[in-house]
């Protein structure tokens, strides 16, 4: 056991107190950076089923993202519903590849890997009608 002598204080201090040296960016800076970002692209996701857009459909969108000590990839997920036009904007995704699962009452469960290379994409789905079972 490693005993301190009672003389010596601990503090904390926030990173917010001091200014980030020259060469780093505060985490505001970050925040800023990360929407000119050209690895971070906005998406447009448009549901349709036969014919008519699918309202209020459940959309997943998940990407691997490194985190961790080792770097290890996580996946991370957003999870959005459609509009009454059957459409989702997604704010932020890196570009490369990402899942999108759609889940519909009454229709089957959609889900498929895209590769994700444009700013603005539009990707379009359309749901099949689920098998009767009798």
């Amino acid at each position: 056991m490693f005993l301190l002598p009672a003389s010596v204080a601990f503090c904390q201090t926030s990173s917010a107190d001091k200014p980030a040296p020259s060469g780093q960016s505060s985490p505001q800076d970050k925040k800023e950076s990360k929407s000119t970002d050209s690895t971070i692209v906005k998406l447009r996701i448009m549901v349709t089923g036969g014919e008519k857009p699918v309202g209020n459909a459940s959309v997943y969108v998940k990407y691997n993202e490194p985190s961790g000590l080792f770097h290890r990839e996580k996946l991370a997920e957003m999870s959005f519903k459609t509009n009454e036009d059957g459409s989702v904007k997604v704010p932020e995704v890196p570009r490369g590849r990402v899942l999108i699962q759609v889940v519909a009452k009454g229709w089957h469960t959609f889900g498929k890997w895209y590769d994700i290379e444009a700013d603005g994409q539009t990707i379009e789905i359309k749901l099949e009608e689920p098998h009767h079972w009798y």
